[in-house]
């Protein structure tokens, strides 16, 4: 019997000589997540003002941060509280499964939300017959549905490998690379192709991010007023740097030639491509943005008076 079939659960990578630390920076870090993240969602459900393609996309990116932290931090601060690297066989292809779907899910959404600012810059006369509600739902749709198939595929190819050389995750949570070092037959070369696939799949879709930009800065640099350019690139620029940061940490975590050993710029890289894209977006779309910190505003203050 193989063992793959006996194995019940996994090790991940352990933080008890500091896990008092690595619990409250875990913590501080959730908690800010869930509260950026809900602001956004609740000030573009209350405020009609922000039911525009722009925000609907946003609040979608809000709802995958959410669950893409919530995969990884709190099963990991559970086992520093309790002082446990455990967890389950199930757990851990429910991780797998779950990160790959938000994770793609949010490329996609990002490059969406690319092809928005560039339809509402530089063709604005069309943008509302382009960007009308039911070409909306559906690229949204569209990218909930192949962030689901991503998922399967990768999560089918990697639990389909014998796992032989123990159970030891040197990850703060299951990450396909790392599972794929305790693989022992040839048949994670499958899931190393399906890798390489997905890489080029989003590089194509970074191409496309780029492209727009470059038509987005060129119109940006044609319009007379200051305030209108600082607007523009204010919107694209934290923009672009989410998803290059996404992107390269994302395809060097799962591309480069793993050690045999735990290393710290692993470690680096995951939290990069996991945990601060989810923590950077709320700042960028909500602390940066007029028109969400206006709704709040609108909001805090209604709700004052409606209790006076």
């Amino acid at each position: 019997m193989s063992n793959r079939t006996t194995l019940t659960h996994f090790l991940l990578l352990g933080f008890s000589d500091i896990w008092e630390l690595h619990f409250v920076v875990f913590l501080v870090i959730y908690l800010a997540v869930l509260m950026g993240n809900l602001l956004i969602i609740t000030a573009v459900a209350l405020d009609h003002h922000l039911h525009t393609p722009m925000y609907f996309f946003l609040v979608n990116l809000s709802i995958i941060d959410l669950g893409s932290i919530s995969v990884t931090l709190p099963k990991s601060m559970v086992n520093s509280l309790i002082n446990s690297r455990s967890i389950s066989y199930a757990g851990c292809v429910t991780q797998v499964f779950f990160l790959i779907f938000l994770v793609g899910t949010d490329f996609s959404l990002l490059t969406i939300m690319a092809y928005d600012r560039y339809i509402a810059i530089c063709q604005p006369l069309h943008y509302e017959s382009v960007m009308n509600r039911r070409a909306c739902v559906q690229m949204a749709a569209s990218a909930w549905i192949g962030g689901i198939l991503y998922a399967a595929l990768h999560t089918g190819n990697t639990f389909a490998v014998t796992f032989c050389a123990g159970n030891i995750v040197d990850q703060f949570f299951c990450e396909i690379p790392q599972l794929l070092k305790l693989a022992c037959s040839d048949l994670y070369l499958g899931e190393i192709g399906a890798l390489i696939f997905s890489a080029c799949i989003g590089l194509i879709c970074f191409v496309f991010i780029i492209v727009s930009y470059v038509q987005i800065f060129n119109t940006v640099l044609r319009i007379p007023s200051e305030q209108g350019r600082h607007k523009a690139f204010s919107t694209c620029l934290p923009h672009l740097t989410v998803v290059s940061l996404s992107l390269f940490t994302g395809v060097f975590a799962y591309l480069k030639p793993t050690s045999s050993s735990a290393s710290g710029l692993d470690l680096v890289v995951a939290v990069l491509y996991s945990v601060v894209p989810p923590m950077m977006n709320p700042v960028i779309y909500s602390m940066r943005n007029k028109e969400i910190k206006s709704s709040l505003r609108r909001l805090t203050v209604g709700k004052l008076f409606t209790q006076n």
